[in-house]
């Protein structure tokens, strides 16, 4: 196996986000022996006729040592929500320290999940959905297997192969054993290390999934860089799910619109972005000794949470668009409709044949900005 020295390692931090990232963005095939892991020790998980159970998962390197610099917080980012999206889980929120990282994951009950792949096309759509993670050539030569399979009256060991692929889906345990091995190995390469990056065990904790419990959780892991005194805001952490709420992604706002409540796709008509704003700056607020003069537990300090509930919450568009900006992935071009496409017709070998326009409307501005980004591999110069 060939590991990078010191020197390889420093001159390839040098390169665009999108080249150091190719290995976690790469589809792959099943990684030796995990249809037959066994999950570890078992859990408190739930049993019961909800349908579906959240949890607050944390995780840390291995005795603390090991930090992860923002290249390595992108790439980790990453592979969580692929490896959630190809499990069936759903992220609520999330934040990427630098020695730990911290997931409220909510996951449905598997028999109801997997009603999706039943019926005449369910096989077909099982496939359609296996290719979130793996290669076209692998699912080729998989087809091509379990028609081998069939066409010699083998059809007991096709079907077979089928489920053990659906008890991935929908498993706590073995989704988080799937990011950080998955992780591991990129990283491990990345710094020409060796050897066990995260301690053995991950800690979780079931969250009831509405209600107060599950708001507190999930301000809890958005407060996490304020505590430790990152930030004086959790909007200006990019590696959480509320800085990537304010930085547009839909995904991050649909789960903090399930932390809350509010209907799915409430996060602006429903007031979930106000509403979690005003939870975290009151539930976040630095604590004082007796004589009110030296912080004993850093949070968010008084005057600014004063201020954001007197604003009920609320940000200006100049600062949405701002975070809007800083939260985008690297090779952004940004201004009006007729710029971004001058510079998308004039970079097309940079972007997928079914890219029709380069030009997406950013919503938060009532001054018609547009934007470019998603380039195959790296950001303009």
């Amino acid at each position: 196996m060939w590991f990078m020295n010191s020197a390889q390692t420093i001159d390839s931090q040098a390169l665009p986000i999108e080249e150091q990232l190719v290995g976690v963005n790469a589809k792959t095939v099943l990684y030796p022996g995990a249809r037959s892991w066994s999950g570890g020790r078992h859990r408190i998980l739930g049993k019961g006729p909800l349908e579906s159970y959240c949890y607050h998962v944390m995780s840390r390197t291995c005795g603390g040592e090991v930090f992860f610099d923002d290249v390595e917080k992108e790439a980790l980012r990453r592979v969580i929500w692929r490896m959630a999206e190809f499990s069936g889980i759903k992220v609520v929120t999330y934040c990427l320290m630098g020695n730990h990282f911290h997931l409220l994951a909510e996951v449905p009950q598997r028999g109801l999940w997997l009603q999706r792949f039943e019926g005449t096309d369910g096989e077909a759509k099982l496939f359609e959905h296996l290719s979130i993670l793996y290669s076209r050539d692998y699912l080729k030569l998989l087809r091509d297997e379990m028609a081998d399979w069939r066409a010699r009256g083998m059809a007991v060991m096709a079907e077979q192969r089928l489920e053990s692929l659906k008890k991935r889906f929908c498993d706590l345990s073995l989704f988080v054993k799937e990011v950080k091995e998955r992780f591991s190995r990129w990283f491990n390469k990345r710094r020409g290390r060796r050897g066990t990056l995260w301690m053995d065990r991950f800690k979780s904790v079931l969250v009831e999934g509405r209600g107060e419990a599950l708001r507190t959780m999930a301000a809890y892991i958005d407060l996490n860089p304020v505590r430790a005194g990152l930030v004086k805001d959790p909007k200006e952490y990019r590696w959480c799910g509320y800085a990537e709420a304010l930085g547009g992604s839909r995904r991050a706002q649909r789960g903090l619109c399930k932390a809350q409540g509010k209907p799915v796709d409430g996060w602006k008509s429903a007031g979930a972005a106000e509403a979690y704003r005003c939870l975290l700056h009151a539930e976040g607020r630095e604590v004082k000794d007796a004589q009110n003069e030296k912080v004993v537990e850093r949070g968010v300090s008084a005057e600014s949470a004063r201020a954001v509930l007197a604003e009920k919450g609320k940000l200006s568009l100049a600062e949405l668009v701002r975070l809007r900006v800083r939260y985008f992935s690297d090779g952004l071009v940004l201004g009006s409709r007729e710029f971004v496409e001058s510079v998308f017709d004039g970079n097309r070998e940079m972007f997928g044949p079914k890219r029709k326009r380069g030009s997406r409307r950013m919503v938060e501005s009532e001054v018609p900005f547009y934007t470019l980004r998603q380039l195959r591999l790296k950001p303009l110069g």
